[in-house]
């Protein structure tokens, strides 16, 4: 074999160990914001999360790495004031004013957030049109705001991202069924794909059936290994797809810090059985089993927005089928890297001991991460 075709596989090796040591610190829940807008009573609240805001204010006074009630307070008219520079409301009148009403902390499924309720005043005295928002797009291009809007004739939910600041607070202008779904669908691609601990899972997921039989001779050909990874795959989907619809429609929740130290968990221990198979060699057993915890964390990104019943339902059918858009393209792009990595001599005894390692030392140190800030 040419020198080039023995580097490109550990090229390949080194830069997912790259990727995981230069993201170990960004495996959480993707940065969001939420916004309730409500036209019958003329208000709004906005919910940011501590954890935002400290990339933007000097909350921590005293440099303990924690936040005191006291800092909070003594910051909280600086919270207000970045608050309200980063939203708009208008209508053909011109912009409205909003009056600060109520603030204080909110706890979503991630932790405390800062909480400010107003009421909105326009011009011509009718409700506001449209909304833009600004809030920490320039220091996290992921980061989304997302919106529930109630109103005396309708209801809907809506994202806001870099690329789409706006949001029609009319039934007119109000984003349609279709659109909706588009949009979260979307956004279940993006979280897939940003979400670097379920991106391993998966990745642990799939290795066994890129390797061959224990003494080293060849596995069967590519169907009965394709016939493997999609047993794994819909047992993995079936189990995060149920426990995703119980979390986002509130029929059960659990405490999202625990599951995102499990989730951070189940990959080591996945990545354990691949070399010492103690929980057996079935894995999409396994995958069903941990499947069902990376469920609550997907359906932390929904759990917290709220409006009719049929918005909701649409928005959860949509980001579902998006996580799923999401894997299917990480298992179409790596699959056949490794399955063809697999036929050499190194992969099995070398390349592949070297991942697990990787990634279970990187899980781990997130479940320390994890259980620590609890």
């Amino acid at each position: 074999m040419k020198q080039s075709e023995h580097l490109a596989p550990f090229a390949l090796l080194t830069g997912l160990l790259l990727l995981l040591i230069s993201s170990a610190v960004q495996a959480h829940k993707a940065s969001d914001s939420f916004i309730y807008v409500d036209q019958h009573q003329s208000e709004i609240r906005i919910d940011v999360a501590l954890r935002d805001l400290a990339l933007v204010l000097p909350l921590d006074r005293n440099g303990d790495q924690k936040l005191s009630g006291s800092e909070l307070r003594a910051s909280r008219d600086r919270i207000t004031r970045w608050t309200e520079q980063g939203i708009t409301l208008s209508n053909a009148s011109g912009d409205c004013r909003m009056t600060g009403q109520q603030w204080g902390l909110s706890s979503h499924s991630d932790g405390p957030y800062a909480a400010s309720r107003y009421t909105v005043d326009c011009p011509d005295g009718s409700v506001p049109e449209t909304l833009e928002y600004r809030l920490l797009f320039a220091q996290d291009p992921l980061h989304r705001g997302l919106v529930s809007l109630e109103s005396g004739e309708f209801s809907t939910l809506g994202v806001l991202a870099p690329d789409n600041r706006h949001f029609s607070l009319t039934s007119e202008g109000a984003p349609g069924n279709l659109a909706l779904f588009g949009a979260f669908v979307y956004q279940g691609i993006v979280h897939l794909l940003i979400g670097l601990d379920h991106i391993l899972f998966l990745l642990v997921l799939m290795l066994p059936a890129t390797l061959g039989k224990p003494n080293g001779t060849e596995r069967a050909g590519l169907k009965p290994r394709l016939r493997e990874l999609t047993g794994i795959v819909t047992a993995f989907t079936v189990a995060h797809s149920m426990t995703l619809v119980l979390a986002a429609l509130e029929i059960v929740r659990l405490p999202i810090a625990w599951v995102e130290a499990v989730i951070a968990l189940s990959i080591a221990v996945a990545a354990m059985n691949v070399m010492w198979p103690v929980l057996g060699k079935k894995t999409w057993k396994l995958a069903f089993g941990f499947g069902l915890i990376h469920g609550f964390g997907f359906a932390s990104v929904l759990g917290d927005l709220t409006s009719g019943i049929s918005q909701t339902v649409l928005a959860l059918a949509g980001f579902n089928i998006g996580v799923e858009l999401g894997q299917l393209v990480l298992l179409i792009l790596l699959f056949p890297i490794f399955y063809l990595w697999g036929k050499t001599n190194h992969y099995g005894k070398a390349a592949v001991p070297v991942m697990l390692i990787a990634v279970g030392a990187v899980s781990l140190y997130w479940v320390a991460q994890r259980v620590t800030a609890i």
